[in-house]
Formats: structure tokens, C-alpha cells, sequence
């Protein structure tokens, strides 16, 4: 019997009453194991209801109560760790080993909301004339939602929720529906700690759920990671509706690689990089800048690494690469690779066609290595989120340098070499909000936050860090003057001499 997931709302399942689903497939196999809910615009405004109804009392409730749930649910979450790396495996199809990585991540966020009390201390200005105050707060939003990508269906909605809810507000979820499980078991887990109903709720869908979030009046606040074309439409469209937006979009990193670089640690990097969860990550590296007369040994040893990753089930303690999620985003992925050399590139190795014996049907590409690629060329113009790297040449730092620049993307890269100087030139310079020296994949811990520029960013303000607690709080300041005790009126007394 095909399992059914339904929305979570007001603490509790709901099942989906629109009669619309979606099919969830085992990417390893290819079989359809899991139908989602599709909410319908109703829904939906059944979820923001339950977490306005239950803001009313969260949002005035204290901050020992509620990071004390969120001391809990971490406990919780640590404790059922492998069950729901176990969940995003069947789903999204990455290695255990990977999605236990991303839950440690989640829980590192986690970790930041139960300590939020210290990001949510106000400022005070005593006397700043005869007998007046002046103090600035953080106060909750009210509802807001997160909208999340297929790729961390576990990491990436923990980038969001814990904080917003440690800041006081409630909170709505819209997951991928190619992986919705994890989602729905973070809910019972957060609702086993003790958290309110309504305080947090997950609805499953498409582009209707997604609309009526981004235009209903009682969402106060929309957090999107995912494509570039699809983050531009959420900025756009929730900021018309007078909405505060922080929406994450794709992104195209670069490693340069100068000519005194440990190249076989630069080797090592770009296969992990490149490769690792399948290259289905916002993070990964996907073009390499080699400057000077390395190239030829850089692309040689990455060859060599690239060979001997083994790919199969995600369940498999041997495999070291999964399939993607889709047999049709696996198909788009591999049209980039057979259509390289007509762009000029040379195909290193050519992952298309690849399967798995006994899992025929599942949704597998092999490893690709694409060498001078043309700055031209879909391949490197294109954000493609599968395990394709490619190699670009430069003869300068300053001509690797003007290549990087001129990419519209600029979320995250990465430089290797043994040069302090050239390090701390490259990362003044390069138009990227995420930087890593002799670090391939530099996203931040939990306490510094994680964003891009460019295309790769739409708002003002990035995710999780101090950013995220200033993104679902507002400011406000209170200017305050007292009369002195002394001034009390006739009859009234205090205490205190009237010599003043």
C-alpha cells in the first residue's frame, strides 16, 4: 500500500481534502513508494489561522519557555537522528552518511535558537537629556513561512523555523514535495517537546500553495531557498504583497586554483566538492579556474579521484554517491554533458548512461569532468545541480579573477593556495558572499550567517546567524522620561526630600 503524507496543522495531522497529490519516488529505484497532499488555497489558510491563533500566546510568551521546548526538540532530534537521515535517503536518495551530515547541520541551528536570548537583547541610553531614556527592543513579526528546496528537505527548514520560533513567532512550512517526510516528522518531534499547536505547521504542495502564501494578508514574512528564476518570482511577488523576503537562489561556484597550491589537495577538494551529494547542493563546486601551467596536472588528478567514487543505493554503506532525485532532472543534467564538445569543451568523463545493476530504474548519472570550458557554454552559464564539473583555464590571477566576477551568480568560492596575500587579495575582491581559503564548501556555522550576492541573493538579508534573528524580529525604541519622585503630587509621598 502506497504511504500517504498529509499536511500538519494546528498540531496534528490533517489529511488533504483537495484531491490533488503528488507522487514521491525511491530515486534508487524508480518506484513510486510515497503520494503527498497538494493543499489547495483554502488549506493553506487553515494552516496561517491555526499559527495566528496560536501567536496570540506565543508571541507574549517568555523566552525561557520557549527555548526550553527547543532544549527538547533538540534532544529529540538527536535521538532520532539516523530515523530521519533514514527518511531523506528514501526520498531524496543521498547517502546516509550525507543526510546524517545535514541533520547534524539542522542541529546545529538548533543549537543557535536555544541560546537566542542573547541575539535578542535590547540597547539602553540612559540620561541622554534631563530625566529621559531611551532603550531599544526585538519584538516577533507575527506569522511567517518558509518555503524549502528537495535538496535538504531536513537542514535547510531547520535554517529557518528554529529561530523564527525561539523570536516568538509562528511558523508555516511549505517543503519540497519530491521529499516531504522529513518535514512532518520534525513537527511530531517539535509538538512531542512540548511545542504549542499551531505554533508550527506544514502544508504540502505546488505553485497554489506557494501563491496564496505569498499573498495571504496574515503572513508577515516569506523564507525561500531554491532556483534563481524561482527565487526572483517569491522576492517579487511577497514584496508587492508588502511582505518582508529573504529568498536564496542558485548559484555557480568557482575554485581557483593558483599555480603554488597543493594540487593534490585542490584535487581533493573540487571531487569532494564537485561530487559529493551528487552536486545536488546550492554549495557545490561546480567550475574550476586553474591559472598558469597546472591544468593539465590539476584536471589529471581530479580524473584520477573522480574514477573511484563508487555510486549506488543511498542505503548502501558502500556507496559514496546516490542517484538524483528525478529521471527527468537526471535527463537535463546529462544534456549538459552531451552537448559539451559541440561548445567546445573536452569531455574528461562522460557520466551519461550510467546504471546500477539491480536498480535498472533508478534515476543514476555516472561522474563527469569537462575540461576547457568555454565561458560560453550552457555547462558553465547554467546552474546545473548534478555531479558535472568544469574546468576553465586562466593565464592570471587577475584574468581568473574578471572571470569569476563576471558571473552573475555569487553565493559561494573558494581559493587554494599557499599565498596569505594572494588569499587575502582574492577574498576582498571576488563578488561572492561566501568565501573559503584552501575550504572548498564555505558555508558558515551556525552563529555567522549564510547568503550570497548577485543572483544568488534577493533581500537584504541573509539566513540563520545574527541575520535571521534581525530578519524575524523588528526594531523597536522607546524614549521614555520620568518625573523624579520628588515632584510627586501634593499628598503623595514617596520617601524622598524635596531639596532637589
Amino acid at each position: 500500500m502506497t504511504k500517504i503524507v498529509n499536511h500538519w496543522i494546528g498540531g496534528r495531522t490533517v489529511e488533504g481534502a483537495s484531491g490533488n497529490h503528488g507522487p514521491v519516488t525511491d530515486p534508487a529505484t524508480g518506484e513510486v513508494t510515497t503520494r503527498v497532499a497538494f493543499a489547495s488555497a483554502e488549506e493553506v489558510d487553515a494552516a496561517v489561522a491555526a499559527a495566528k491563533e496560536a501567536y496570540l500566546s506565543w508571541g507574549q510568551s517568555s523566552l525561557a519557555a520557549r527555548t526550553s521546548i527547543l532544549f527538547r526538540f533538540r534532544a529529540l532530534l538527536d535521538a532520532h537522528r539516523d530515523e530521519i537521515a533514514g527518511l531523506i535517503t528514501a526520498e531524496h536518495g543521498k547517502v546516509h552518511s550525507d543526510a546524517l551530515g545535514e541533520v547534524a547541520r539542522g542541529l546545529e541551528i538548533v543549537d543557535l535558537a536555544c541560546g537566542i536570548s542573547v541575539q535578542l537583547k535590547g540597547e539602553l541610553s540612559t540620561q541622554v537629556a534631563s530625566r529621559v531614556d531611551v532603550s531599544s527592543i526585538r519584538q516577533p513579526l507575527g506569522v511567517v513561512a518558509g518555503i524549502t528546496p528537495f535538496n535538504f528537505p531536513a537542514m535547510v527548514p531547520m535554517w529557518m523555523f528554529p529561530i523564527a520560533i525561539a523570536c516568538g513567532n509562528t511558523f508555516v512550512l511549505k517543503p519540497s514535495e519530491k521529499d516531504p517526510s522529513a518535514s512532518v516528522r520534525l513537527a511530531e518531534l517539535l509538538t512531542e517537546a512540548g511545542l504549542p499547536d499551531g505554533v508550527f505547521n506544514v502544508v504540502h504542495g505546488d505553485k497554489v500553495a506557494v501563491d496564496r502564501l505569498l499573498e495571504h494578508p496574515d503572513v508577515k514574512a516569506v523564507s525561500f531557498v531554491g532556483s534563481t528564476p524561482i527565487a526572483r518570482y517569491i522576492h517579487t511577488t511577497a514584496s508587492a504583497n508588502g511582505k518582508r523576503v529573504q529568498a536564496l537562489g542558485g548559484a555557480k561556484n568557482h575554485m581557483l586554483v593558483l599555480p603554488d597550491a597543493d594540487l593534490d589537495a585542490a584535487a581533493d577538494a573540487a571531487v569532494s566538492a564537485a561530487y559529493g551529494s551528487a552536486g545536488e547542493r546550492c554549495m557545490a563546486i561546480s567550475a574550476v579556474v586553474a591559472v598558469g601551467a597546472i591544468g593539465d596536472t590539476l584536471v589529471e588528478k581530479i580524473r584520477e579521484r573522480a574514477e573511484k567514487i563508487k555510486i549506488g543505493p543511498g542505503n548502501d554503506p558502500t556507496s559514496e554517491m546516490g542517484p538524483l532525485i528525478t529521471a527527468a532532472h537526471r535527463d537535463k543534467v546529462a544534456s549538459y554533458v552531451t552537448g559539451a564538445a559541440a561548445e567546445g569543451a573536452d569531455v574528461v568523463l562522460d557520466g551519461t548512461g550510467y546504471t546500477v545493476d539491480g536498480h535498472e530504474d533508478g534515476h543514476w548519472i555516472g561522474i563527469s569532468l569537462l575540461d576547457r570550458v568555454p565561458t560560453s557554454a550552457k555547462a558553465y552559464q547554467d546552474e546545473i545541480f548534478g555531479p558535472v564539473l568544469c574546468v576553465l583555464r586562466a593565464e592570471t590571477y587577475e584574468e581568473a579573477l574578471d572571470l569569476i566576477n563576471a558571473s552573475p551568480f555569487g553565493n559561494g568560492t573558494a581559493i587554494f593556495t599557499r599565498d596569505g596575500g594572494a588569499a587575502r587579495r582574492f577574498q576582498l575582491e571576488v563578488e561572492a558572499g561566501m568565501v573559503g581559503v584552501n575550504v572548498p564548501i564555505p558555508v558558515p556555522v551556525g552563529y555567522h550567517s549564510f547568503g550570497g550576492w548577485k543572483d544568488s541573493l534577493f533581500g537584504d538579508h541573509h539566513i540563520y546567524g545574527n541575520d535571521g534573528t534581525h530578519f524575524y524580529t523588528r526594531g523597536k525604541v522607546v524614549t521614555t522620561r520620568w518625573p523624579d519622585p520628588a515632584d510627586a503630587p501634593s499628598g503623595v509621598d514617596l520617601g524622598f526630600p524635596r531639596n532637589h
